[in-house]
């Protein structure tokens, strides 16, 4: 179980990681869908990011693995609600639900 919750942090962090560093265009096309700021775009990102970085850090200290993993579940759920709200296809609320799934997984199997 240890090794595929560590698997699921990696898949999650690099994955977040590399939509924000090198999809940086989707992100700035959604986030004018969503009508929010560049402001929020860019702490939205940076967070993300650190949540991240925690995520792998929490790999040779777990006890840091609870905080950055609910608050990316909370951040995949916020991104399910403004899919929700500009009526998106399924297909565009898959990689964040797939996500939030991961992210509870993770701090669900930490917790144990």
């Amino acid at each position: 179980m240890t090794n595929l919750l560590i698997a699921t942090q990696l898949l999650v962090a690099i994955s977040v990681a590399y939509v924000w560093v090198f999809r940086y265009e989707v992100i700035i096309k959604e986030f004018k869908q969503f009508e929010l700021s560049d402001l929020t775009r860019t702490s939205v990102g940076a967070s993300k990011v650190a949540l991240a970085t925690l995520l792998v850090t929490s790999i040779w200290y777990p006890s840091l693995i609870a905080v950055p993993a609910m608050l990316m579940s909370l951040f995949m759920l916020a991104a399910q609600y403004f899919h929700f709200k500009i009526k998106n296809p399924l297909i565009k609320h898959l990689p964040s639900l797939i996500f939030l799934i991961l992210c509870v997984f993770i701090t669900l199997g930490h917790s144990n």
